[in-house]
């Protein structure tokens, strides 16, 4: 295997930690927030401007890549990193999202799941096998099982199916996997907001002894306080010496609270469906860009940022570009978002290694 990570730092007041999750494409310093490229690309950034940002690992989406332009075409020029021109690692979802987003287009049955396609209205049938083989073709350095994504709210005994049938299909996964040498299959821990399953089902995936694993089903219209109590009950279930991801968080709060359970890795579509929205990510506030308190502000967007958007531009210009619908103006916000989040989790890897982590950040840390 290509893959190991290994714990630098940790904070004497927390769980938190600082690592190396190294990979064949290179090595994720954690803690880190990824960015979501769903379709091969985060939305209007090129992969230039993702490294200028600080972005180490990206996101790609099983299902939406299957559906266009198809896997064989990925796999035919050469894998993920050659066809998006992103050199550096990639983690692929396996489509499990979907059977939660998608709800009202699929069937799930203990083979796999049927959705209705979005785009023409055919049949598609994702399995676990077939997940797998698609992300196979893909080439992403760290692949994610297939999962059953329970919703919000829902009773016990649906979310205790699904985690178990989750669980089946990680062993489906598993055994369908072709890649193990340059591809780390991640598994998911489901259980919705009881935390007594997420115990059960974290501690059976340990028992697989897996490369990585993940805390799913969380942000999906739960509370902010329950999804703070999940992730501190099942963190103390995992490995040290593996890398622990929280997927869909990437709000400073969320973010900070997860880093001091003992969260490395985050993915969020939040700072480029923002920029996209003409939105700003400043020092943990949101501020619209379309405002006319920014018209005649003439200062950047934030001084302390290094991005080109906020070394270049005035306020002033951003809320022309956004209010005349310009491409650009998406492109600048949604550049600074991702490296506002970015230099977030950087910000709280340096201060872990210096132990300063509780007292710089504490306002985040406070419930």
């Amino acid at each position: 295997m290509q893959f190991s990570f290994q714990c630098q730092a940790s904070c004497s007041q927390t769980k938190a930690r600082a690592g190396v999750f190294v990979t064949p494409h290179g090595v994720v310093e954690t803690p880190r927030f990824m960015p979501v490229g769903t379709l091969a690309t985060v939305k209007t950034l090129t992969p230039a401007q993702l490294e200028a940002a600080g972005a180490q690992m990206v996101l790609a989406n099983t299902y939406h890549l299957h559906l266009q332009p198809g896997e064989g075409i990925v796999e035919q020029a050469g894998g993920l990193h050659q066809f998006m021109g992103w050199h550096g690692p990639i983690l692929t979802d396996s489509g499990g999202f979907q059977v939660f987003s998608l709800s009202k287009l699929r069937t799930i049955t203990e083979e796999g799941v049927t959705f209705r396609s979005p785009r023409d209205g055919r049949l598609i049938n994702l399995t676990p096998e077939r997940s797998i083989e698609i992300q196979n073709a893909l080439g992403a350095d760290v692949i994610m099982a297939f999962d059953e994504c329970p919703p919000y709210p829902a009773e016990r005994q649906e979310v205790e199916a699904a985690t178990e049938r989750t669980y089946r299909w990680l062993k489906r996964c598993l055994d369908a996997h072709q890649r193990r040498s340059d591809q780390a299959l991640f598994g998911i821990i489901q259980g919705g907001v009881y935390l007594d399953l997420r115990g059960a089902a974290a501690k059976s995936l340990v028992s697989l002894d897996l490369p990585g694993y993940a805390i799913g089903g969380v942000s999906v219209g739960e509370p902010i306080e329950l999804v703070h109590k999940i992730v501190e009950a099942t963190t103390p279930y995992l490995p040290k010496d593996k890398p622990r991801y929280l997927m869909g968080v990437g709000t400073y709060r969320e973010l900070a609270r997860a880093i001091a359970a003992g969260i490395d890795l985050f993915d969020c579509v939040i700072p480029t469906r923002l920029g996209r929205h003409g939105a700003a990510l400043v020092q943990g506030e949101r501020w619209n860009l379309r405002n006319a308190q920014f018209r005649e502000d003439f200062s950047s967007l934030d001084a302390s940022c290094p991005c080109y958007c906020c070394q270049n531009f005035s306020r002033a210009y951003l809320n022309h570009l956004v209010r005349c619908k310009e491409a650009l103006g998406y492109m600048l916000l949604s550049l600074h978002n991702v490296t506002e989040l970015i230099r977030f989790t950087q910000g709280i890897r340096q201060a872990i290694f210096s132990d300063r982590f509780t007292s710089e950040f504490e306002r985040w840390l406070d419930g």
